[in-house]
């Protein structure tokens, strides 16, 4: 797959999928408009200084992922709601902070009901549930088994997540499952100082991350989630209403329901490949007193390497055809959304290859 980026135009970065829609990262802060049948960026420094603007055809932008500053108006969201354009906000640590959702135009009062009986009854709660750690935890065995098969020393680890596992479907509360999941994932993030190279997580950390590979989990799991989050949105599923993280107020909780099963092989496969070839330096890092966040080159690189991950293809063994890994994570939704609608018992993405 190709990745089309604009090197004298370092403020943006377009990167096309399967479809003709492109997913566009905004960089610096700046200002966006409507013009026509367009979107107008504006770039503006911290001086308040102009750039080029850069313009935009609104049919070919599926989202907008935005890390700095974006000045608009309500006609521009207005706008971008009638053509069904999605806007995910970052801050300056690359903590997601919110997005822009057009008006929900596949919810369905049937399909509502559904998830709801779902989420309220123990029973059918727990079995969604255990349904992603298990494919979590199986996808994050087979990047253990990758490595190990390289001459990784991942034995004994291997071995602790895989007796973790055989307790999942034992639980009977949702609290028991979280801490098994807890400890599988604690326990999975210990390898992460045997796979890389030049680099040591030494645990878990965020808000802030207190280094450099820290700093890269928690920016890829929160593009994770928001891919999650734009997959949902273009099924009937309603994204507040999860099963494995509780529902709250100002989060769209499904979404970090199945990312936990595609960050193994979406998010921390890319975080190895672009630390171990050294496509990433600790150069690429502002180091602070107590965090480490990206600098944009980092960003850039990072987010490349991620969009590649989600336009490469595999053959689908049921479908007898190939799909992107983007594509799995909608037919993740169609999956769930048969199983509560009855009509098919969800099985989680493992996967085979």
């Amino acid at each position: 797959m190709r990745i089309i980026a604009n090197l004298k135009n370092p403020f943006i970065l377009k990167i096309p999928d399967q479809t003709h829609e492109k997913t566009y990262y905004l960089f610096n802060s700046g200002r966006m408009s409507r013009k026509d049948n367009t979107l107008k960026f504006t770039p503006v420094d911290e001086g308040g200084k102009e750039g080029q603007p850069k313009y935009i055809p609104v049919e070919g932008v599926s989202d907008l992922y935005c890390f700095g500053a974006l000045d608009a108006n309500s006609a521009l969201y207005n706008f971008l709601g009638k053509e069904q354009i999605a806007v995910h906000f970052f801050d300056y640590y690359e903590h997601y902070t919110g997005s822009f959702m057009p008006k929900e135009y596949l919810l369905a009062g049937k399909m509502q009901i559904e998830q709801t009986k779902h989420y309220y009854s123990k029973a059918k709660r727990i079995i969604i549930a255990q349904k992603f750690v298990e494919g979590a935890a199986f996808n994050i065995l087979k990047n253990l088994k990758y490595y190990q098969s390289r001459g990784k020393d991942l034995e004994g680890i291997i071995e602790t997540i895989e007796r973790y596992s055989t307790s999942i479907f034992t639980t009977t509360d949702i609290d028991m499952l979280m801490g098994i999941e807890g400890n599988i994932r604690q326990t999975y993030y210990e390898a992460f100082d045997v796979i890389l190279n030049d680099f040591a997580m030494n645990g878990r950390s965020k808000q802030p991350p207190k280094n450099e590979v820290n700093a890269l989990v928690s920016f890829g799991n929160m593009m994770c989630y928001t891919l999650c989050l734009g997959q949902i949105y273009h099924t009937q599923l309603n994204p507040t209403i999860s099963f494995l993280h509780e529902p709250g107020y100002r989060r769209y909780s499904l979404a970090l329901d199945l990312a936990e099963i595609f960050k193994p092989i979406l998010v921390d496969r890319v975080i190895f490949k672009v630390l171990n070839k050294r496509e990433i330096h600790a150069k690429d890092f502002d180091v602070q007193v107590n965090s480490v966040v990206l600098k944009d080159a980092a960003r850039k690189v990072f987010v490349r390497s991620f969009e590649e991950r989600l336009n490469e293809t595999i053959k689908h063994r049921s479908l007898n055809r190939s799909v992107s890994y983007k594509h799995l994570v909608k037919l993740e939704c169609y999956k769930l959304t048969k199983h509560l609608l009855n009509m098919e018992e969800y099985k989680p993405f493992k996967a085979w290859w």
